[in-house]
């Protein structure tokens, strides 16, 4: 069986984009196309409702882009169960209001028990402060934290 691997709105981003100026950016562009020709083909990849809204939003060519990038993928469906962990989270991670999604991308990934959470989000997904505090919630909750990293950290299945 492929691991499940949930695609947070910021990979899809950093696929469909035009390269970066921005040298980071740009590295980190290239190298998910590398992880989506080499790794992707080997795992399932999987998105949610909150992903779809957010690629949805923006430039009207891209969002086609991104939504047509996606459209292939299983979108995780929502329930109450996910909006109350995602609360949770929210608040123990102090998520700003703006980016409240994040806490949403991290409960779906948990309640529907995906190997792996993929993001460039470093602010709120992707840290050692978020892991941490993740995995002591699910911990008290007897819930299984997947592993939450970037595709970098993601080059091997």
């Amino acid at each position: 069986m492929k691991p499940i691997v949930y695609l947070e709105t910021s990979v899809i981003s950093y696929l469909t984009a035009r390269p970066s100026r921005d040298l980071i950016v740009a590295a980190h562009q290239q190298l998910l196309h590398e992880w989506w020709d080499k790794i992707q083909p080997q795992v399932e990849c999987v998105v949610s409702p909150f992903v779809l809204e957010e690629i949805a939003k923006g430039d009207k060519q891209a969002a086609r882009r991104r939504l047509e990038l996606v459209a292939n993928l299983v979108a995780l469906p929502h329930n109450d169960e996910i909006e109350q962990l995602a609360h949770r989270y929210f608040t123990a991670l102090q998520i700003p209001e703006k980016s409240k999604l994040d806490a949403f991308h991290l409960a779906i990934g948990v309640w529907h028990q995906v190997d792996y959470i993929l993001s460039w989000n470093c602010s709120h997904i992707v840290n050692t402060r978020a892991r941490t505090i993740l995995q002591a919630i699910n911990s008290q909750l007897g819930l299984v934290t997947p592993i939450v990293c970037t595709p970098e950290e993601f080059m091997e299945v």
